[in-house]
């Protein structure tokens, strides 16, 4: 399982995540261009001393992840756009090495990302309540629902 970031923008939503892959031993993608340095106060912070425990791959576009970190894995594609036909994220049938790619917090993913693989999911919300969740409070939601259905969670404390 990884989780791939694309042109993330707010770095404690990217510190948090970091966090939440180093508790998870899970990889942690992160396309270019970000809305900030890696070196960043407020991104370290959010991570604290969890980022040596971190497999952090950075890559310069999305055709660099494509090539060489995707690796035949499947792509599932979140959004909280209207209108995108996706599977309700506790519904979907997760695989053990599944990308699990999020989009920049203002904007989402793209429609020629949206357009590269079927698989899409959503986490279900009340109707008119929130426009959407925080990138890091959706990545540890699809995460662990992730790891909970393949199983890959079975043996931990």
């Amino acid at each position: 399982m990884q989780i791939v970031l694309f042109e993330p923008e707010i770095p404690p939503n990217t510190g948090n995540i970091a966090r939440l892959c180093a508790a998870t031993d899970t990889t942690l993608n992160l396309i270019e261009p970000l809305g900030f340095k890696l070196e960043d106060r407020y991104l370290k912070r959010a991570g604290l001393d969890y980022w040596p425990n971190v497999r952090l791959r950075v890559w310069p576009d999305w055709a660099a992840f494509a090539a060489q970190g995707q690796q035949g894995a499947r792509l599932v594609l979140t959004s909280a756009k209207k209108g995108q036909v996706s599977a309700p994220a506790h519904q979907f049938a997760f695989e053990p090495e599944d990308c699990l790619v999020f989009g920049p917090e203002t904007r989402g993913l793209p429609q020629e990302i949206l357009a590269l693989s079927p698989y899409r999911i959503r986490i279900p919300m009340l109707e008119g309540r929130v426009r959407s969740l925080n990138l890091s409070t959706s990545a540890g939601i699809v995460l662990y629902m992730a790891l909970a259905r393949t199983g890959l969670m079975e043996d931990w404390a």
